[in-house]
């Protein structure tokens, strides 16, 4: 079983950053993808980004460009860098830790209990 403990979310005006932050404990796997999820009121979970411990990356396409993720293999710790915040980039941020899927919600793997990023137009 893995743990996930986020921090760093918070209220931000449009244009702001912020950093989140993401500590993986219990049974981890150097294989495990880890990354982060979002999920605005009334909209389903979707994916913003994810990394391999080989340093791959995926993106959302509504992100590229403005988020940059990143992972400290030997402290087990994703990061997600936000620039530019949109309106539209507030949601609830869950870490998640297991297998590489970008296609759908991973059916399998850990989630964080999520952080709230609020951003003011």
């Amino acid at each position: 079983q893995v743990q996930l403990v986020e921090s760093g979310g918070g209220l931000v005006q449009a244009g702001g950053s912020l950093r989140l932050s993401c500590a993986a404990s219990g049974s981890i796997s150097s294989m495990n993808a880890m990354g982060w999820y979002r999920q605005a009121p009334g909209k389903e979970r979707e994916l913003v980004a994810l990394i391999l411990s080989g340093g791959m990356t995926k993106y959302a396409d509504s992100v590229k460009g403005r988020f940059t993720i990143s992972r400290d293999n030997a402290k087990n710790t994703v990061y997600l860098q936000m620039d530019s915040l949109e309106f539209e980039d507030t949601a609830v941020y869950y870490c998640y830790s297991g297998p590489w899927v970008t296609s759908s919600l991973p059916r399998f793997g850990s989630w964080g209990q999520g952080t709230q990023v609020t951003v003011s137009s």
